[in-house]
């Protein structure tokens, strides 16, 4: 609505300037660095991923998990039957307790011969007897403590935890199942730290790896544009692609990126040693085959006249546009009255920039 409100108060104002001569506005296209933009799409992958397996074998006594479930690190999952195992714990713990017993036992005798020697009430060589005992109780005690721990072990292995924050991907079996020691029951994705994995040709790769402006467009989130850097380069080419692989990391807080599902990674290059010219885009028309134009003055015995050139266009770069060719940097492009405009059309500038 504005640019048609614009456009005709040009038109009248170019009657009250003269009929023949229409005003317009003006610019100089504008040189910059050159700009490159390379798309590359990927797959999302989570830093950590795991298959839950249980140590021991044994029959699963509650499944706490279902797949979709977020759980924290060190969360039970999984539950197998100990009730053998807890039993076995309790006899281990009583041979501990008896172990002790005797231990405290020992040492009493052993400072009672301490008080009596030093009185001369009894023989060396029984106090020596007396330590001695305390030395082998001592050792069984440690003996039952350490078989103790190890039942303990077994008997924590028998449940199975969460050892990262994530999301249970997969469920792979019910209560009452035998599990056997590396058969994977579940599947944990941590889907707080994932990446984006992108496969770069090899005559790409070093302008790339080098550092280049990087965003992810997730295709779960289509038109969301989240900001990134290069994690990490593997400079090992894939003998049948002949790509590199680079790892991404979106650098924003929370992301629509989940594992498992496919984005592109744009990166854009800027060559100093390159420019290019850029339009306002209100400087351009399109023509009725989808190509665009432009209108340029051209001084003809002293009347101004605009000129349609036919442009090519590249990368839009927030509100101007690339043009690769068509005009030279010195030409003066019309910006404001162009809706209304023929061709070898007299003009008339209103303002210049």
């Amino acid at each position: 609505m504005l640019r048609t409100w614009s456009a005709i108060f040009l038109f009248l104002a170019g009657h009250a300037f003269g009929q023949d001569a229409t005003p317009v506005a003006v610019v100089l296209p504008s040189q910059s660095a050159a700009v490159n933009e390379l798309r590359l799409s990927g797959t999302v992958v989570a830093v950590q991923r795991a298959q839950l397996s249980a140590r021991v074998d044994g029959a699963v006594a509650n499944v706490l998990v279902d797949a979709g479930a977020e759980v924290e690190a060190g969360a039970l999952l999984l539950q197998l039957d100990d009730s053998l195992q807890r039993y076995e714990l309790a006899r281990l713990s009583a041979n501990v307790a008896s172990a002790q017993a005797t231990v405290n036992e020992n040492q009493r005798l052993v400072d009672e011969a301490l008080r009596l020697t030093r009185d001369n009430h009894l023989p060396q060589n029984e106090l020596a007897l007396r330590k001695a005992a305390l030395a082998t109780s001592q050792a069984l005690l440690d003996a039952a403590s350490a078989e103790r721990q190890a039942q303990q072990q077994r008997l924590d292995w028998h449940a199975i935890k969460a050892p990262f924050k994530g999301v249970v991907y997969r469920r792979m079996t019910e209560r009452g199942e035998w599990v056997t020691r590396g058969t994977p029951v579940l599947e944990l994705v941590a889907t707080q730290n994932v990446y984006l994995d992108v496969q770069v040709p090899q005559e790409r790769y070093g302008e790339l790896a080098s550092g280049a402006e990087v965003s992810i467009r997730p295709d779960t989130a289509p038109g969301r544009d989240i900001p990134a850097r290069i994690a990490a380069s593997v400079p090992v080419a894939d003998a049948v692609s002949r790509s590199f692989r680079l790892r991404l990391q979106s650098t924003a807080g929370e992301t629509a990126l989940l594992p498992g599902a496919s984005a592109t990674a744009v990166f854009t290059i800027t060559n100093a040693d390159r420019s290019v010219l850029t339009l306002p885009r209100d400087a351009l028309l399109r023509n009725p085959d989808g190509s665009f134009s432009v209108f340029t003055l051209t001084d003809k015995a002293g009347q101004l006249t605009a000129q349609r050139r036919q442009v090519q266009l590249g990368r839009t770069l927030g509100d101007v546009i690339e043009v690769t060719g068509g005009i030279e940097p010195d030409e003066q492009v019309v910006v404001r009255g162009n809706e209304i405009l023929r061709h070898n059309q007299p003009v008339k500038l209103v303002n210049e920039s």
